[in-house]
C-alpha cells in the first residue's frame, strides 16, 4: 500500500511538471471551449461557453476567462480550470474580439452592430465606457503592451481606428486597406502590425507617427496576426490559402509558408515563442506550428468553427 501512495504520488508530480501553458480555443457553432495542453498538444477538457463563444481573453494570471457570445450578446466570466461561470455582462449586439490589458486592469470588446467598443473595469467587472469608432462592424480591439492605446479593426473600414484608452475616445485613425482583420503590437509598443482582409496585405504602423511605414504582400484573405516575443518574426494567418506566413520584421519580407487547415483564423504563441497555434474555422481543429523549423507539428481536432486562441 506504501509503494502504491508513492507511486501515485510520484504520477501526479510527473503529469504536473509535464503540463505546459494551456491553450483555450473557443469554439463558435459548438458553444464550448476545448482546452489544450501545450506540453502534451491534446484537448483536456472543454468548458461550457454560451452559444456563440467568439473573443476569448484571460486575466494576467490565466484564472479567469472572458469569453463574447453573440448568442447572448454578453461577456462571460468563465473559472479556466473548472469552467463556472460568474454573472455575465451585457454588451451591444453581436460581440466579437475581446483583449485584456497587460496590467489586468482593463478589458476591451468590439461590439459590432453599435460600432463602438465597451471598455470594462477588470477586476470590479464594471462597464467603464462605451467608445464609438467610425470603422462598421468592428472586429478587434487590441491594447498596446504599454496600455496607453487601443487599436480597432473593421469589417467596413479601411482604417485602423486609434482609441486614446485614458481619455476613452478616438482620437486618430490610420489608413490601411480594406478590411483590416488581426492586430498585433511589438513588445515596446511602437510598432503595430494589421492584416487587410480584402487587399492581402499586412501592413506595419509607426505608433509614434500613426502611419503605415510598410505594406507586405501577404496570401489570400490576410485574417490572424501573431507577433513572436523576440520580435524578429510576424505571424498572419491567410483565410482562403489556408497558411500562416512568417514574415521577418528586420526585411518586412516573408520568409516561410506553412500549409495548415482550412479558413485559419486567429492565433497565438506560446510565452517561450516555441510553438504556433492557429485555429482552422473550417476543419474544427487547431495547427501547432514550430516556430524554429517553421514547419506544422500536428493538427488537433476540437469543437466547430474554432475563432481563435489564448495561451495561458
Amino acid at each position: 500500500m506504501k509503494n502504491f501512495a508513492l507511486f501515485s504520488l510520484a504520477t501526479i508530480v510527473v503529469a504536473s511538471a509535464a503540463a505546459g501553458p494551456l491553450a483555450y480555443v473557443p469554439n463558435e457553432k459548438s458553444g464550448t471551449v476545448s482546452v489544450i495542453d501545450t506540453a502534451t498538444d491534446a484537448v483536456v477538457r472543454e468548458l461550457a461557453a454560451g452559444k456563440r463563444p467568439r473573443g476569448i481573453a484571460a486575466d494576467p494570471a490565466g484564472k479567469t476567462l472572458f469569453v463574447t457570445d453573440a448568442g447572448s450578446n454578453a461577456l462571460l466570466v468563465l473559472d479556466a480550470a473548472g469552467g463556472a461561470a460568474e454573472p455575465s455582462i451585457p454588451l451591444g449586439k453581436s460581440p466579437e474580439g475581446v483583449h485584456a490589458s497587460a496590467d489586468g486592469r482593463y478589458v476591451a470588446v468590439a461590439v459590432e452592430e453599435s460600432n463602438s467598443v465597451t471598455l470594462i473595469d477588470a477586476p470590479s467587472r464594471r462597464q467603464l465606457a462605451d467608445i464609438k469608432v467610425e470603422g462598421k462592424n468592428p472586429e478587434h480591439a487590441v491594447f498596446s503592451p504599454d496600455g496607453r492605446w487601443l487599436l480597432v479593426s473593421a469589417e467596413e473600414a479601411e482604417q485602423v481606428d486609434v482609441i486614446d484608452v485614458a481619455l476613452r475616445r478616438q482620437v486618430g485613425k490610420i489608413a490601411v486597406g480594406l478590411r483590416p482583420r488581426g492586430i498585433g503590437f511589438s513588445a515596446d509598443s511602437q510598432r503595430a502590425y494589421v492584416a487587410a482582409e480584402m487587399v492581402s496585405t499586412v501592413y506595419v504602423i509607426d505608433m509614434a507617427t500613426r502611419t503605415a511605414v510598410a505594406a507586405i504582400p501577404a496570401g489570400k484573405n490576410a485574417n490572424g496576426i501573431a507577433v513572436h516575443p523576440n520580435g524578429k518574426h510576424v505571424y498572419v494567418s491567410n483565410g482562403a490559402d489556408g497558411t500562416v506566413m512568417r514574415i521577418d520584421t528586420a526585411t518586412n519580407r516573408v520568409s516561410a509558408t506553412i500549409a495548415v487547415g482550412k479558413r485559419p483564423w486567429n492565433m497565438a504563441l506560446t510565452p517561450d515563442g516555441a510553438k504556433l497555434y492557429v485555429a482552422n474555422g473550417r476543419s474544427a481543429s487547431v495547427s501547432v506550428i514550430d516556430t524554429a523549423s517553421g514547419s506544422k507539428l500536428k493538427d488537433i481536432p476540437v469543437g466547430e468553427l474554432p475563432w481563435g486562441v489564448l495561451i495561458r
